[in-house]
């Protein structure tokens, strides 16, 4: 479908100054793309909904960049170095170009700063509500992107920086939480909601030591049952072991509920893996000199499921796993 004239012009004035040459200046129909010598393409790609992702009064900056830092998160799971993304957007006839203005300034600052380009896309009109879909690119070496099915029993389980501040922050923001006493606290998981970190810095250490990993984007005892049984085995997991915050922590102490929401409420955008015993020495020492934490949480086993258990090894089953899309 041939642009509108002012499709033509917003694409123009908004989104063709960030687009890296593989987008030929979103002049033609298509990017043009060519991996590095001995490496292979990872393909990723995410939606985003007003009233369901984030909220449509959210600033536009803001939204942009968690729109692509949730693909990110993808491909850093996979040990994938990013190389490229498409942009679709699906935008209300009431969207001020103030708005769009602000999108397209927030996507450029965030697409600096982890080493992205804009390389296609489509603008559409929708009666509502907005809706974002980006699909990235990245690459990796031949035959090491790291998938879901790698885990092998007796590997250990691993989980980046710290679970539920995410999904604490939505319920802070929709006042269906117990509010920390400390503001600060509040702040966190909120900024924690607003803006995830992609674990990009993990790369190397995933790809040279991890058997098996994804990122938690719908909580981690959904996402963890997930990817070992996409090997073929189940886990078992302390539950004390599993990094938390301190603001999680307080508000944990403060709502019974909480600690539930933390584990199954998604959008952590942390990383999942799975570590041979022999190699997890070193991946924690590569982990470091990264400049991102890992914690040990667990075990993979042969038997199929996750047993989760407390401190004083009570058994611990959760309503619900995982934040559900339909």
């Amino acid at each position: 479908m041939m642009p509108t004239s002012r499709e033509h012009d917003l694409i123009a004035r908004y989104f063709a100054p960030l687009a890296g040459p593989e987008g030929l200046g979103l002049l033609d129909d298509a990017a043009l793309l060519t991996p590095t010598p001995g490496h292979e393409w990872v393909v990723t790609a995410d939606a985003l909904v007003a009233g369901v992702h984030f909220f449509a009064h959210d600033p536009a900056g803001r939204i942009a960049a968690k729109a692509l830092r949730v693909n990110l998160s993808d491909l850093a799971a996979k040990a994938a170095r990013p190389r490229g993304f498409t942009l679709c957007l699906a935008l209300p006839p009431a969207t001020p170009a103030r708005w769009i203005k602000a999108f397209a300034k927030g996507l450029g600052e965030d697409m600096a700063r982890h080493g992205m380009a804009l390389i296609g896309g489509d603008t559409v009109a929708t009666p509502g509500p907005l809706c974002i879909a980006i699909t990235a690119f990245g690459e990796v070496a031949r035959g090491r992107m790291v998938k879901r099915s790698g885990a092998k029993t007796g590997d250990a389980i691993y989980v980046t920086g710290t679970i539920g501040d995410s999904a604490l922050g939505l319920k802070c923001l929709m006042n269906t939480l117990a509010q920390p006493s400390a503001a600060s606290h509040r702040r966190y998981l909120v900024s924690r909601y607003l803006l995830p970190e992609p674990r990009l810095a993990l790369r190397d250490a995933l790809e040279a030591y991890a058997s098996a990993g994804m990122d938690v984007s719908d909580g981690l005892v959904g996402d963890l049952a997930k990817m070992l049984a996409a090997s073929g085995c189940g886990g078992a997991v302390k539950l004390d072991a599993i990094p938390m915050s301190p603001a999680a922590r307080a508000a944990v102490a403060l709502d019974a509920g909480a600690l539930a929401t933390a584990l199954t409420g998604g959008d952590d955008y942390e990383i999942l893996a799975t570590v041979p015993p022999e190699a997890c020495a070193a991946f924690e020492q590569a982990s470091a000199i990264a400049g991102v934490s890992v914690t040990r949480i667990g075990v993979v086993r042969a038997r199929a499921g996750v047993d989760w258990r407390a401190g004083d090894g009570t058994r611990i089953t959760f309503r619900h796993g995982a934040y559900s899309h339909f």
